[in-house]
């Protein structure tokens, strides 16, 4: 994984009415170091919907949860041009730390609507985002190296997110 990138699961609780689940709790060192939450938010993606590229260049943390449906989540290290896939589902709970500085976003998968909660480490300022963007599809994010393999078949080619698994 790319510096700072972290992943923990969520343990479920279940019983006969449903299940109990917690998914943020300050104590969770192992995921959030010395990190403040500041903001949730909550969106509803769209099948094969892609929400990307952005960054922060101010210091913010973005932590992703899925809710509903199956997404895959990318991060772009422009220094190193490493990329990290994260497949991340409502099925299988998981918070996914994504430090601001790396390109990110998520395409959904499957053929239902996906629900994201996610978690920021500053507030959004609509007089002053920090966010800086580039198209999904940019030619010019081409990466080396992929989930720390220089041997996967899309290395030194634009990234695609519709490249299809196992192929």
């Amino acid at each position: 994984m790319l510096k700072g990138i972290r992943i923990k699961s969520i343990d479920r609780f279940p019983d006969e009415r449903g299940f109990f689940t917690e998914v943020m709790r300050k104590d969770w060192k192992d995921l959030f170091a010395d990190d403040t939450i500041a903001q949730a938010n909550l969106s509803l993606t769209y099948p094969n919907i892609i929400r990307a590229w952005h960054r922060h260049l101010k210091g913010q943390t973005d932590y992703f949860l899925a809710l509903k449906g199956l997404i895959k989540i990318c991060a772009f290290d422009e220094k190193t041009e490493e990329i990290n896939e994260i497949i991340s589902s409502a099925l299988d709970l998981q918070v996914v730390r994504i430090p601001g500085h790396y390109w990110h976003g998520f395409k959904v998968l499957g053929n239902e609507p996906a629900m994201l909660l996610y978690f920021t480490t500053n507030l959004y300022d609509p007089a002053n985002p920090d966010e800086e963007r580039r198209p999904w599809n940019d030619p010019t994010l081409i990466p080396k190296i992929i989930n720390s393999k220089k041997d996967d078949a899309r290395v030194g080619k634009p990234w695609d997110w519709n490249y299809p698994p196992h192929k």
